[in-house]
């Protein structure tokens, strides 16, 4: 019995939490992660491509503590088809994962150095004076800022699911989630929304935005991560428990960086940014890809910053039947818009 016991747990974590070394699948010209030193931080990286030849892609995540690279191994995207897409984690999380970060050192700043910093070392490597970058929710914050600053550096920025005026979008998404149930008659849920009086209260806002009730209605509504993921823990969590291109202890530290993150200085400072009035104009094309249901970040919002911003060429590409991850939800329509792009 005493040894029956501890088998049986173990066969449980290992369901559960597949032992592996962190080899990344085969099947791509290139498929590495690797770990640079940028800033005295170790920051994580994974390269994917098809074509050795293709032009660079370098991607800013959401979160900031969900690695871009679980969505797209969760989500498998066309991009290593068009380019050598590299996933970077931010410091802190992910890959990047450190026990020790000082939230308040995890500043806006710091993350667009960060990132200019890995764009710099993939033009060095790849021998191309000019990339593209992509921005993802709260990734778009940052690479945007990146743009703004460093027009120089890019051929074009992929903006998908931009954060334009998030206090907005989260006014819209909540009179829009309870109107839904409110057409449901679904009485307990109504409840629920009316305790956070958040066009009345800034505290009530905050608590709100940070609250459980957000991400299961958004999610039940199918206006969250993607249009078919019904919680976050089915969706996300418990897949990624299970995702052998990282370690035990990478899947362990990947969701201690999520916690850590919310308590990350620039994840307070992307949610009191305004992109109407601090980047008015960029100076390489921007094309938008946007959900049509997306209520994490307001596709309405995204489509009046699209009219809005000033660059020499701008496109707003729909995806019909999507939320908030259109690129990884419809690869059909991603395909045939990179072509047309590119």
């Amino acid at each position: 019995m005493y040894i029956i016991i501890p088998l049986i747990l173990i066969t449980i974590i290992c369901v559960l939490i597949p032992p592996s070394t962190g080899q990344l699948p085969k099947g791509h010209a290139i498929s590495e992660k690797t770990k640079l030193d940028i800033n005295g931080t170790n920051i994580g990286t994974i390269i994917l491509s098809d074509n050795v030849d293709n032009p660079v892609l370098i991607v800013c995540g959401g979160g900031p503590g969900i690695p871009q690279y679980l969505v797209e191994s969760l989500y498998p995207s066309i991009l290593p088809e068009h380019f050598t897409v590299c996933y970077f984690d931010y410091r802190g999380t992910g890959l990047s994962f450190e026990s020790d970060a000082n939230p308040d050192d995890m500043t806006t700043e710091r993350f667009i150095d960060d990132a200019i910093l890995v764009t710099d070392y993939l033009r060095d490597r790849f021998g191309q004076e000019q990339i593209y970058i992509m921005g993802h929710s709260f990734g778009t914050y940052i690479a945007l800022n990146v743009v703004s600053l460093h027009p120089e550096k890019y051929i074009a920025y992929m903006a998908m699911s931009q954060c334009c005026d998030q206090h907005r979008s989260e006014l819209l998404a909540y009179d829009y989630m309870r109107s839904q149930y409110e057409a449901q008659g679904n009485n307990s849920m109504i409840k629920k929304f009316d305790k956070y009086r958040i066009h009345e209260s800034q505290e009530d806002y905050k608590k709100y935005s940070g609250s459980g009730l957000r991400d299961k209605a958004m999610h039940e509504l199918g206006v969250g991560t993607t249009s078919d993921m019904d919680n976050v823990i089915t969706g996300l969590f418990f897949p990624s428990l299970r995702v052998t291109a990282y370690t035990p202890l990478e899947r362990i530290n990947l969701w201690r960086g999520k916690a850590s993150s919310g308590k990350f200085a620039v994840h307070n400072e992307s949610r009191i940014f305004n992109a109407f009035e601090s980047v008015r104009s960029i100076d390489i094309p921007i094309w938008f890809f946007a959900g049509e249901h997306d209520m994490t970040c307001a596709t309405s919002v995204q489509k009046e910053y699209y009219e809005a911003i000033q660059a020499p060429e701008k496109e707003f590409f729909l995806y019909k039947g999507c939320a908030h991850s259109p690129i990884y939800e419809d690869g059909v329509r991603t395909r045939e818009i990179l072509k047309k792009m590119l």
